[in-house]
């Protein structure tokens, strides 16, 4: 996709890698430098058990940060989300641009009587689906009152505000997703999967909400022990908005 290469070339620096982490739900990539991204794990496209694997197993220590983030272009699912990972412990925020805030808070403020569309079940979708005119809820796995991907070019061009999972980086949908939202409504990426790149707004984010990692050794820890985003330990989480944003 082009989004990697373009995310790809803005990274200014690198490093060795010092520890990979391919946990439950969340992957974590270090680097000799501190720095620590995170992605969701992703598994496998439905092959067969052990048929999907991640190359150089052991090793990936001995490569450096640029070489895995060349993974978020792999075929095999595991392999991108530890490219994601490296790719956001690379990334380096731009403070000024950010304020510390929960994705959830701007949604559940700028979604008050707009008609919303979230890629991706959220936990706070209940809370969502109170102030909002109309909650669209769009997920691999659709549960009761959810719509699958298909439904995306039927729904999206609907919505004023969009939110869209990082993971859609992850599992190499955003493309199929992007040309349906309308230009004119605000689109936001959030989750610790999601690049704290201002790069995201020349692909028509308006809102980029992602998990800069504060303390590696609690993260490392907690992820390491199954945890789900809202068990993860040692985070900020930041939203930066693009500058035409009110």
């Amino acid at each position: 996709m082009p989004i990697f290469d373009d995310l790809l070339n803005s990274l200014e620096n690198d490093a060795p890698i010092t520890e990979v982490r391919a946990c439950a739900h969340w992957t974590a990539v270090v680097h000799a430098d501190g720095g620590c991204g995170l992605a969701g794990t992703m598994l496998t496209h439905g092959e067969p058990h052990g048929e999907s694997q991640v190359r150089d197993v052991g090793r990936l220590h001995t490569k450096t940060a640029r070489e895995l983030a060349g993974w978020v272009i792999s075929d095999v699912p595991l392999e991108v989300s530890i490219g994601m990972a490296a790719l956001n412990s690379l990334i380096v925020p731009d403070e000024s641009r950010c304020v510390e805030l929960n994705a959830r808070d701007f949604l559940l403020e700028r979604g008050k009587g707009k008609k919303v569309a979230m890629v991706g079940h959220f936990p706070f979708v209940a809370r969502l689906r109170q102030v909002a005119e109309t909650l669209w809820v769009l997920e691999q796995r659709p549960g009761p009152g959810e719509y699958p991907p298909e439904a995306a070019p039927d729904l999206l061009p609907q919505a004023d505000l969009i939110a869209i999972t990082g993971s859609t980086l992850v599992n190499h949908t955003f493309d199929e997703l992007a040309p349906h939202w309308r230009a004119d409504a605000t689109v936001m990426m959030l989750g610790p999967s999601t690049p704290l790149s201002p790069v995201l707004f020349d692909y028509g984010i308006s809102v980029v909400s992602g998990a800069q990692v504060v303390d590696v050794e609690t993260v490392l820890r907690t992820i390491s022990q199954g945890a789900t985003f809202r068990q993860v330990k040692g985070v900020r989480l930041l939203t930066m908005t693009r500058g035409d944003m009110q």
